[in-house]
């Protein structure tokens, strides 16, 4: 008995639309304010990791500065204040290698 009551349609013969609209536009708000942002940094990042050549200053993700000396196709060899350390081309940190590369602007 019950479960008829529940599988009755609603009266006035309202369809499903209803629900559809808020349904699209939490997936397009979602999409515009977590998913494109987040595909645009990953392209930027490969695009910078991409054009990064010898003598360049780099700041790794665990903090490490450094000069690249050496480049292969996955890896680099960065050159500290106390040696050569080989990194994985991913370990590039896009943020804080443009912060290190960046002149420092005097406010007066």
């Amino acid at each position: 008995m019950i479960a008829t009551i529940l599988l009755q349609a609603p009266a006035g013969g309202s369809s499903g639309y209803g629900m559809l609209i808020p349904m699209v536009l939490i997936i397009v708000v979602f999409y515009f304010f977590m998913i494109r942002p987040q595909v645009k940094k990953q392209k930027d990042q490969k695009k910078y990791v991409d054009e990064l050549k010898k003598g360049d200053k780099v700041v790794t993700t665990a903090g490490i500065h450094g000069r690249i000396i050496d480049l292969n196709d996955t890896t680099f060899l960065v050159e500290v204040e106390n040696g050569k350390i080989r990194f994985d081309k991913s370990a590039i940190s896009l943020d804080a290698s443009k912060a290190l590369n960046t002149p420092a602007v005097v406010k007066a």
